[in-house]
């Protein structure tokens, strides 16, 4: 059977995960295109269906599936040229618990293809815990998106600020900050969490006020900061430039 109207009730309720309290309320998220949702069916996420454009012909991996006509494909599609594969995935929870490794921090990321980009790279450069203190929807389709995947390989955990300060006690905090010292320059301690701030504000005084370190990355004459992503990018690798040189 196709599902061609775009008022059908399945069309509605996969179109409102686009809004944080109904993926809230649902406990699921939506993923686009193939490749998103080849690679979320390997991350072993529970897939609740997968969905396809009516005349589909490509995998569905021996999920529930349901076909839908173009317009209630698009319905449900937060990109403008969708591709003609979705799937409704259920949203990961994670208890807060100590992290096995160096971690990341975010507090108050208020752009969510920050918070997916930033993901994205956490993911890559072998920070694989994260904890979000007042951040953008990382389950948002911008962030989705702008994770290219990492959000399925990631541990998201999220709490209040003391809350998951609580949990970090005995972890050093290093504070990304103007006014900290060259991280070029910096050694970090074998185990620690970065912490990256709000793009606006930067990082809360509860967050500086338990800094073990702070750190910046030098900037030229003309250039007053670097875009929250880019920024925790470059501090990424670099605090972890030791363990990088043994992957080469």
């Amino acid at each position: 059977m196709v599902i061609v109207s775009k008022n059908n009730p399945l069309v509605k309720e996969l179109s409102s995960l686009k809004e944080k309290k109904f993926r809230e309320k649902s406990g699921s998220f939506l993923v686009e295109g193939e490749k998103m949702v080849r690679e979320c069916v390997h991350s072993g996420l529970n897939i609740r269906r997968i969905i396809v454009r009516e005349n589909y012909a490509g995998d569905t991996y021996f999920l529930p599936t349901v076909t839908f006509g173009e317009d209630a494909f698009r319905a449900i599609c937060d990109e403008k040229t969708p591709q003609s594969i979705a799937a409704e995935v259920e949203i990961p929870v994670y208890k807060l618990q100590l992290p096995e490794k160096s971690c990341i921090v975010l507090d108050g990321v208020a752009d969510p293809a920050n918070v997916g980009a930033i993901i994205r790279t956490a993911v890559a450069a072998g920070y694989t815990e994260l904890y979000c203190i007042n951040c953008a929807d990382p389950y948002s389709p911008k962030s989705v998106r702008a994770s290219m995947s990492g959000v399925f390989f990631a541990r998201i955990m999220r709490g209040g600020r003391e809350e998951i300060l609580s949990v970090l006690n005995e972890t050093p905090l290093i504070a990304a900050d103007m006014d900290g010292e060259n991280v070029f320059a910096f050694t970090p301690p074998e185990r620690f969490a970065l912490c990256i701030g709000n793009e606006g504000n930067g990082l809360s005084n509860e967050i500086f006020s338990r800094a073990a370190h702070t750190v910046k990355i030098p900037m030229g004459t003309h250039t007053e900061s670097l875009n929250a992503a880019v920024s925790a990018g470059i501090l990424m690798y670099q605090l972890k430039k030791t363990e990088m040189l043994k992957r080469s």
